[in-house]
């Protein structure tokens, strides 16, 4: 195993040696892992000072991380509890997390073999603003907290065996966000090492022009940079691999470089019998590009990439592979619950596993580009993805968000965007942005142009949208505007999102008949309507809900609120909580991933169940639910509800059947004819514990049940891990869910109050902690957490080695529980 670099932490005089980068015999990987022990601190220390002042005292971390989901000190009943606080100037957008401006600090040595070579660091996201220094010289800032970049460190570094640091300054400042956005370096950071002539940083653009059923044409295009003015004759090979690292096509070529000049070849390898990504299998293929100076290897790469066909058309709808697909969508944010946004790669993996077992078989990354590990999940597990750039352009949303920097930015951002994603199957559109404020006047068809003409030159294989929502004409300050002025900016794109607007799809239709739409955000409770008009128009691909999961921020959307009856409610969208919520509670799965009402319902409307029954908890008497358009009537799975026999429960029955029926301990109650147009019956019943079950009829034929059981008081703790075995890997996590049981095993709805307690053994870390509670505020990284509906989460980082770790619970007056999971 050749040593290539060996990076080491400095502190202080002392330095400790850390992993290096190998090589095997079969492929050169020229990209190692930068994450490891930086140091941070939360400071605006003078950027003159940057590399003066005295680091031994600060924090080490290890990347992703994010300081906006860490317990704040000093902490006042009810002004700040863990991470929040009353005073934060993000308020409920950013869920009452604090920004600021913070430090990170890192020190490295390079070895010998360095010599020569020219080493890049890549950053694949750092919220927000970061300027990046390398001994003392300036490297670069960058604005734009989703999108990636990368600085050449050459030209500063010292001699192999002397100490470097990387400084990086992180300003999360103002009002910039209308959601929470984290803050740090909250995705993965590389060092590259290449020689002078390389193949470019997104370098390698693989298309697949030609499908059929025996063959593929693969196109390979690479960029070469050389920057050591060298030219000459070289070789460049492109070989394809399957998923099981068979060689199914490779393509040789001869080139000539000029010194010191960047050149783009292209090669095409014809694959025989190609296994087609899809949703159902998700076939990846490996292309290896090398560059060859006769029998030496002086640059390689290695790409990931699908063989696949999309089509959009308002005739036939979205095809893939040709095969009509209506999007069951889902709109989703960048945070992972009590994660914050850190990008680790299980959690951003087991977002879309959650997505997709819950009946998604697309996602609009909302309203940014999203971590790469993300899309390599979407890739390998068969999910599509809207990719999305912007939320807005030059009209603010807030006053110190990206439109100030979006005259100097965007474009470098686009581009970023696209040659970074650019080859994973998963991805089917780009989106130039979300409701964007000046998409009815002249300056923003102009803007949009620009945008949708600036992806198109980078990648053609996908259509590019945007998203206009139905009141955009009242959230705009464009005066004397209407519908109709959406028109030339929706001719900008390809396909066109319309939030919440499906009531303008007929008479759009009329107007475009070419034009392909989708209903790129819906309202949860209005998601039946959407569907049937999906299933209706050819034209109409699908709708994505707002939205899939809970998210951080935008707090209280979708929270049911209870009010004296009578009070007068304002009807805004964004009525302002009350402290102490946190999150929006929109979502088909709560912050943790179990389902809400949301989820059961849209079963329902995409024939993944034949009929779900919830419950509505009683309400005092003299108030009243106020319902709005983001969340349901507060509805549970449940029928347990302690002390309040003979109150009568409002019991909610979702199904596509013509007819419900309710038995209560075995004996008929009631029963009620669904109404046209609905696929929900309401009841009223006075509570008694038992059973209660519903049964669905379609034609006077049985099509379906759901049954709820009163439960037995609190007894015990569960752990239920999600995996038995994890990697050792510190980008591998451990989920355990925590459930409330009786004595014969089944979960207590209504414990809501109870702390649990954890401690662990062994070569793991708690790093996180969590519930359903959109108003639990308590820390989300101590190693105690109430439950909500008698569930919790707890979730654990490996330290790195194997070994076993075992993860205990308890809580006052219940049987504790323990479980021990394997580091493999």
């Amino acid at each position: 195993m050749k040593k290539l670099l060996n990076i080491c932490l400095v502190t202080v005089f002392v330095i400790c040696s850390m992993s290096v980068l190998a090589q095997n015999k079969n492929e050169k990987n020229r990209t190692i892992s930068f994450d490891k022990k930086w140091l941070f601190i939360k400071k605006n220390v003078q950027n003159g000072e940057h590399t003066k002042f005295d680091d031994s005292s600060w924090r080490k971390v290890d990347l992703p991380h994010d300081w906006s989901i860490e317990d704040l000190p000093d902490q006042i009943a009810d002004s700040i509890v863990g991470p929040f606080s009353k005073a934060a100037l993000s308020q409920r957008d950013g869920g009452f997390m604090i920004g600021g401006t913070a430090w990170y600090r890192k020190h490295f040595v390079l070895d010998k073999e360095s010599k020569g070579k020219k080493v890049i660091i890549q950053f694949d996201g750092v919220y927000m603003n970061s300027d990046v220094w390398v001994n003392g010289h300036h490297l670069g800032n960058h604005i734009y907290g989703y999108t990636p970049f990368y600085y050449d460190l050459t030209p500063y570094l010292l001699p192999a065996g002397q100490s470097n640091v990387i400084a990086v300054q992180v300003k999360n400042e103002g009002n910039n966000s209308r959601w929470y956005s984290g803050s740090g370096i909250y995705r993965h950071v590389w060092l590259t090492m290449v020689n002078p002539l390389h193949i470019d940083i997104y370098g390698t653009y693989i298309t697949t022009p030609v499908i059929t059923k025996d063959k593929a044409k693969v196109s390979i295009e690479t960029t070469i940079k050389n920057s050591g003015g060298i030219g000459g004759k070289y070789k460049i090979i492109s070989e394809l691999f399957d998923a099981t690292g068979k060689l199914v096509g490779s393509n040789t070529k001869d080139i000539e470089l000029l010194k010191s000049n960047n050149s783009t070849t292209q090669q095409l390898v014809i694959v025989e019998n190609p296994r087609l990504w899809s949703l159902e299998t998700p076939e990846l293929y490996k292309a290896k590009v090398k560059i060859l100076k006769g029998k030496k290897v002086i640059d390689e790469t290695s790409t990931d990439f699908g063989i696949r066909t999309i089509k959009f058309d308002a005739k036939t709808g979205f095809t893939l592979n040709g095969k009509k697909l209506l999007l069951h969508g889902g709109c989703i944010h960048h945070d992972n619950g009590p994660l914050g946004a850190a990008a680790i790669d299980r959690a951003e993996e087991r977002k879309i596993m959650l997505l997709k077992k819950n009946g998604f078989n697309a996602i609009r990354l909302s309203h940014n580009p999203f971590s790469t590990e993300l899309l390599k999940a979407c890739d390998r597990l068969g999910m599509l993805v809207i990719n999305e750039a912007f939320d807005m352009w030059k009209d603010a949303k807030k006053p110190d968000d990206y439109h100030i920097h979006f005259d100097k930015c965007w474009e470098k951002d686009i581009t970023s965007m696209v040659l970074r994603d650019r080859n994973h199957p998963s991805i089917i559109m780009w989106s130039t942005g979300n409701e964007i404020y000046e998409s009815i006047d002249t300056d923003g068809y102009e803007t949009g142009k620009k945008l949708a003409d600036a992806i198109r030159s980078l990648d053609s294989t996908r259509p590019v949208t945007m998203a206009i929502p139905k009141f955009i004409l009242a959230m705009s300050s464009r005066k004397g505007k209407k519908w109709d002025d959406t028109a030339p900016s929706f001719a900008n794109v390809d396909v066109c999102g319309y939030n919440y607007a499906t009531s303008k799809y007929k008479k759009d239709h009329e107007k475009f008949p070419e034009r392909v739409m989708y209903e790129s955000e819906a309202f949860p409770p209005q998601v039946y309507e959407s569907w049937e008009m999906a299933k209706k128009y050819p034209f109409a691909i699908g709708m994505f809900t707002w939205s899939a999961m809970d998210y951080l921020g935008e707090a209280g959307i979708g929270v049911p609120r209870i009010v004296p009856e009578n009070e007068l409610v304002n009807s805004n969208l964004f009525l302002e909580p009350d402290w102490p919520i946190f999150n929006a509670y929109c979502g088909e799965l709560d912050l943790i991933g179990n389902k809400k009402v949301n989820s059961y319902y849209l079963d329902v409307v995409w024939d993944r169940s034949e009929v779900e029954m919830l419950v509505q908890p009683s309400i005092p008497e003299g108030y009243k639910e106020v319902d709005f358009y983001y969340n349901f009537p507060k509805q549970i799975k449940s029928w347990s509800f302690p002390k309040e026999e003979g109150k009568k429960m409002k019991v909610f029955v979702h199904t596509k059947g013509s007819l419900v029926k309710l038995e209560l301990n075995g004996k008929f109650i009631a029963a009620k004819n669904i109404l046209p147009n609905t696929i929900t019956a309401e009841f009223m019943v006075p509570y008694k514990p038992g059973i209660l079950v519903a049964k669905s009829f379609q034609k006077g034929k049985l099509i379906g049940t759901d049954t709820l059981k009163t439960t037995g008081t609190p007894y015990a703790i569960r752990l239920r891990p999600e995996r038995d075995a994890i990697s050792a890997s510190e980008n591998d996590l451990s989920y355990v869910h925590t459930e409330v049981i009786d004595k014969d095993g089944n979960v207590v709805p209504y414990v809501d109050d109870l702390i649990i307690h954890y401690q662990v053994n062994g070569k793991a870390k708690v790093i996180g902690v969590g519930n359903g509670n959109p108003a639990d505020m308590s820390s989300f990284q101590k190693p105690e957490k109430k439950v909500y509906n008698g569930r919790g989460l707890v979730i654990l980082k490996p330290s790195g080695e194997k070994g076993n770790y075992t993860l205990k619970a308890s809580a006052e007056g219940l049987k504790s529980s323990e479980v021990t999971i394997k580091i493999e």
